[in-house]
């Protein structure tokens, strides 16, 4: 064999064995655990009221600032059950998804001295996502929306959290938007 047959086939060996195991067949995604889960909102609708939500979801790979019209100021536990059960029927016309479900298991969220503490349940272990980047970014970047808000941690079983950034690199510290920056869309 001449060197340029060696070269061909090392690259595909390298393709070929990108160490992703697969499955003999098609396999069933379990819905992620949590009292938030949801693919599919249940109301199709959201009220067009005085205040303004800013929630945070995802467009080809990349997060959106989006305001939703509601009745009354949520509270941060309701602005976290509305960005987790996804952007409405009409939203997802506008071509709006979530990376949430699957991804992230938020459980519950505290504020103390402007610094948002999300409770983060472990993923199942048919969770279906990979883009938990995106996920955490639209956490971040909505709960950083509000005017009580200026970071967030996330905890899993009562320790610190080491979550992915846009920049790759994995932290427990308090996030800001400014850790998620090149993944968000100007408004």
């Amino acid at each position: 064999m001449n060197r340029r047959h060696l070269v061909v086939l090392a690259l595909a060996a390298l393709v070929t064995g990108c160490s992703i195991p697969t499955d003999d067949a098609p396999r069933v995604v379990q819905a992620p655990q949590g009292p938030f889960q949801s693919s599919a909102p249940a109301d199709t609708t959201a009220p067009a009221g005085p205040a303004a939500e800013t929630l945070c979801f995802v467009r080809d790979n990349r997060i959106i600032s989006f305001v939703r019209r509601v009745d009354r100021l949520p509270t941060i536990e309701d602005q976290l059950r509305h960005l987790l059960a996804g952007p409405t029927a009409t939203e997802r016309d506008t071509d709006l998804t979530s990376a949430l479900p699957g991804a992230v298991n938020a459980a519950g969220v505290t504020v103390i001295g402007g610094q948002a503490r999300v409770v983060v349940d472990k993923p199942g272990d048919d969770a279906g996502r990979s883009d938990e980047v995106l996920a955490f970014g639209q956490i971040v970047c909505t709960l950083t929306s509000r005017d009580d808000v200026a970071t967030v941690t996330f905890s899993r079983d009562g320790r610190p959290l080491r979550v992915p950034r846009s920049d790759g690199s994995l932290s427990d510290q308090p996030l800001t938007r400014a850790d998620f920056a090149p993944l968000i869309t100007p408004r």
